[in-house]
């Protein structure tokens, strides 16, 4: 069925390994019979050599391990989609960048330039209601870079706790600090909790961290929510709660920070997929060897780096929910500050988006920002 076709379709742009029987843990219908899981993978073999491979992935225990079909050319049959239907629309609340889907859908499977229309709508808020900072520097003046060498180091770990207690102090309700990685953020935790730091943060904000478990984000969530409301109502020495979370984990995506549960989005670095992943492997060189390069880049670089926009939008866009909601949006690391990069955020964020060359500036807007919230609300 075609409605069948667009899903897969959007879906293998979207996530490159994802298995074409199996959709994502968001409502959407299931393969219910094991057998029609194999009708599937065999339906998937009739492709052409070319536009697929056979990724074999042997755990070490039998369950664990997985044959699946990586369809690397999803125009051809998003092709008949377009032949088919009079008109397409291809909607979503975050899709910024559409390079991805213009290229890989719309312009491999025939469709030219000019038949193309893009439309994006603004935000409800207004400008005044979002800070959205680059920040390149920390308090100690140490630059943020947080490539996988620099990342690991012990001074660029302090200089990122910095930054959080120094937030902390100014930021009512709730922060919340994505990491690139759950091993990431782990190491980072246990650094801070050998130096101090995660102390020092637990005096000015309670500490909750994303458990790995589905199951257990629901009462993670429950729990952070309550902190907050009690710390609002109290006013004791606590002014909210502290929420380390991780791009792509279970709070990256379809759950709402709004109001004082996300007053404060930080995202620590940028994160980039792992470029080991025979998927993506294979997904690149197969767009190196068919696609033009994109601005002078490969076009297997292009995807990387697009992945790792989608999933930064898709974070920090949890924090800012409906018209009277505000926040303020931090992005740690120099690299955001490109110009290439810079236009891949959301238009409403990009617009009011400032590079913050040091950290004393950065701080001071900050503080501003939040103070001017509490005397508008009368706070």
């Amino acid at each position: 069925p075609i409605k069948k076709k667009v899903w897969w379709c959007m879906c293998l742009v979207a996530e490159p390994s994802l298995d074409p029987n199996q959709a994502p843990e968001d409502g959407q219908p299931r393969m219910a019979s094991p057998m029609m899981q194999v009708e599937g993978f065999l339906f998937a073999l009739t492709n052409a050599n070319k536009d697929g491979r056979v990724v074999i992935q042997k755990q070490g225990v039998l369950a664990h391990s997985s044959v699946k079909f990586l369809l690397l050319n999803p125009a051809v049959h998003f092709a008949e989609v377009l032949r088919d239907c009079r008109a397409v629309i291809i909607a979503g609340g975050t899709m910024q960048p559409v390079a991805d889907f213009k290229d890989q859908l719309l312009l491999s499977a025939g469709l030219s330039q000019n038949r193309i229309a893009e439309f994006s709508c603004g935000h409800v808020i207004p400008p005044e209601n979002i800070l959205p900072l680059i920040f390149c520097s920390g308090p100690s003046g140490q630059a943020l870079e947080f490539t996988f060498q620099n990342r690991e180091t012990p001074q660029m770990m302090d200089e990122t706790g910095r930054i959080l207690s120094n937030l902390c102090n100014v930021v009512p309700g709730g922060v919340v600090c994505f990491f690139p990685s759950y091993e990431y953020e782990r190491r980072v935790y246990t650094h801070w909790e050998s130096s101090g730091l995660l102390q020092r943060l637990s005096a000015k904000k309670k500490i909750f961290q994303e458990p790995k478990k589905a199951s257990q984000v629901e009462q993670v969530l429950s729990d952070y929510s309550r902190c907050i409301q009690n710390c609002k109502q109290s006013g004791g020495p606590l002014s909210g709660a502290l929420l380390f979370s991780v791009v792509g984990g279970k709070m990256s995506e379809g759950i709402n920070f709004s109001d004082d549960l996300g007053r404060c989005v930080v995202m620590v670095g940028m994160p980039y997929p792992n470029i080991k992943s025979p998927e993506l492997q294979e997904k690149v060189a197969y767009l190196d060897k068919n696609m033009p390069q994109v601005g002078g880049r490969s076009p297997g670089k292009a995807l990387i780096e697009n992945l790792c926009m989608k999933a930064v939008n898709q974070s920090i866009g949890r924090a800012i929910r409906h018209r009277g909601d505000y926040a303020c949006i931090i992005l740690l690391d120099c690299r955001y500050a490109r110009p290439a990069t810079l236009a891949k955020l959301p238009d409403w964020i990009k617009t009011s988006a400032q590079v913050q060359a040091s950290f004393g500036p950065a701080f001071a807007s900050i503080r501003k920002f939040f103070m001017e919230k509490k005397r508008k609300n009368g706070e």
